[in-house]
């Protein structure tokens, strides 16, 4: 699976310059997380047509990238997470992002 980055300074109205110049074109959002860290913004987001996605945001302007992202499943109870979690450790990978998606019993 795919997602697109946006890394842009902290200004007001960064996430509607950069859904309208979406919509604009026919791209559709599936999914789409936002957050600044110190001065930062970070906008993450998965859409229908990559390609066209990463055409559109750097015709706007926008320092975007697109990344291969792990989906995984995992029981909601518990320690599930920590037992994934080291997995990872213990064969050295990094995880550098992680957000939970669906949260559904």
């Amino acid at each position: 699976m795919k997602q697109i980055v946006i890394l842009s300074e902290q200004r007001p109205a960064v996430v509607a310059d950069v859904t309208i110049a979406l919509g604009e074109r026919g791209v559709n959002i599936a999914s789409i997380d936002a957050e600044t860290h110190q001065g930062v913004g970070v906008v993450r987001m998965s859409v229908g047509d990559y390609d066209l996605a990463l055409r559109v945001l750097r015709d706007a302007g926008f320092h975007a990238f697109s990344e291969e992202v792990l989906l995984i499943r995992v029981e909601d109870k518990p320690g599930a997470l920590a037992r994934i979690a080291r997995r990872f450790k213990d064969a050295g990978i990094d995880l550098t992002s992680l957000r939970i998606v669906n949260r559904d019993g």
